[in-house]
């Protein structure tokens, strides 16, 4: 592993977007771990206020923000940094909670389940994880990869190998023999080859299959309680588990400390998986009065993914469609029902949390999440909410991203203009830093 990820560094500028290669050549960090004065002519440092604060200097040492002050304060007379934002808007890392960094969908995906190794995806990876960052993304959950791809990623991510977001990753996901998460459409004896062990049958197996993957590395279990637009089986969007299966997966998550997430569109496989004690539902297309009562309950989250709904509805209605029939049915029945589900969770009280199923659509492009968000009802602030303070306690990382304040590491991007008027904006991110590292300035 240790030469694949030396392979990874050496190649980044070659495999980075064009996009990644227009900013900064380097990351640069304070300079003999000295002190970065980042001044900010605005600044939203708690998104949970919506307060912004003008003319605004934070002062950073190592990866941590250890002061605001008021007014621009320069370090040219100490010999320390400064970062000129003054005409800028400097807000928090954004949080994707539902990414694929290791695969990205295209008309050869089904090719590549077959062609590709673990070490080809984790380097791919490693381009859609540069791509993620400089979009302004300073973590994301990842929510399906092979084992092997995604946590050789997150780890050389975490030591400083290549650049990318924090990643908390679940690795394999989840899910039934046949269903939503294991392989189809291939003939059998690849099946069986490509088949991960986190398949399973029953509920004892589906607890071995969660503590396999507690024992792999996973940070957070994802599970498939229904089927899914893009496996290539007829078997509709309906519930797959059975109810027994779904309560001993939960259990036995939450007894080794991981919580549970779970793709789900029919309504039968949402409420299920939500009476079973699980902690988040991801798509919800089919979510109903019932599934509302049940996610105001216990607080629970939802990840409505719209980016991901409008692309796929976009791509099996194009002359140009790659998805095979049993995709194109699924897509065009659920794609467009999600802004419309999405509207009617805001208006039910139930607590969204930002994320895209970006690897579905294109990454890099995570921030076009945005403006759809608005369009189901949500008000600007609250978009960037879902995205930050919302997003961070989603995944219980609070301490750790979704504000700038003292004590916490500085993640913090900027835009020109003001996001909480026009939200699009966020697709033009100008200024990353993460962890005290500047990794783009334009």
């Amino acid at each position: 592993m240790k030469p694949l990820m030396l392979a990874i560094a050496a190649v980044m500028l070659a495999v980075a977007p064009a996009s990644a290669r227009q900013t900064s050549e380097t990351p640069t960090a304070s300079p003999d771990g000295g002190t970065v004065f980042v001044q900010a002519g605005r600044l939203l440092a708690d998104p949970s206020s919506g307060v912004v604060l003008r003319d605004k200097t934070l002062v950073i040492r190592g990866n941590q923000v250890v002061e605001i002050r008021d007014g621009f304060v320069s370090g040219s007379e100490t010999g320390d940094r400064t970062v000129d934002l003054r005409d800028g808007f400097v807000l928090p890392g954004l949080i994707d909670s539902h990414v694929h960094l290791t695969s990205q969908q295209n008309p050869n995906g089904r090719l590549q389940q077959v062609t590709d190794s673990s070490s080809d995806r984790t380097m791919a990876g490693a381009g859609y994880a540069r791509r993620t960052l400089m979009a302004g993304f300073t973590t994301v959950a990842d929510l399906g990869a092979a084992n092997e791809a995604i946590f050789a990623l997150r780890d050389g991510i975490r030591r400083g190998d290549v650049p990318g977001p924090r990643i908390i990753a679940s690795g394999s996901t989840v899910s039934i023999h046949g269903g939503h998460g294991d392989a189809n459409g291939y003939r059998d004896d690849v099946m069986h080859l490509l088949s991960p062990e986190s398949v399973c049958s029953g509920p004892d197996d589906c607890m071995r299959a969660v503590r396999t993957q507690v024992r792999s590395g996973a940070d957070i279990i994802k599970i498939m309680a229904t089927g899914g637009v893009l496996s290539n089986t007829a078997a509709g969007l309906g519930q797959q588990f059975t109810d027994a299966e779904l309560a001993a997966i939960v259990e036995v998550a939450h007894r080794m400390g991981r919580q549970v997430t779970a793709h789900a569109h029919g309504v039968d496989g949402i409420n299920a998986f939500l009476r079973a004690g699980g902690d988040s539902i991801e798509h919800g297309t089919y979510l109903d009065a019932e599934s509302l009562r049940l996610l105001r309950r216990e607080g629970t989250y939802l990840v409505p993914t719209l980016l991901a709904g409008d692309f796929v509805a976009r791509i099996a209605a194009s002359p140009d469609n790659f998805f095979t029939p049993a995709q194109t049915a699924k897509a065009l029945e659920a794609g467009p029902k999600m802004l419309d589900m999405a509207g009617r969770a805001h208006d039910g009280g139930v607590r969204i949390a930002f994320g895209t199923d970006s690897g579905v659509s294109a990454h890099g492009d995570n921030a076009q999440e945005f403006a759809l968000l608005v369009r189901a009802g949500m008000t600007p602030l609250e978009a960037v909410q879902s995205a930050t303070v919302v997003a961070a306690a989603h995944l219980r990382i609070s301490g750790e991203a979704g504000r700038i304040t003292p004590g916490m590491p500085a993640d913090l991007i900027a835009v020109s203009g003001d996001p909480l008027s026009d939200v699009t904006v966020l697709e033009r991110v100008r200024f990353v830093m993460k962890g005290g590292v500047v990794y783009r300035t334009e």
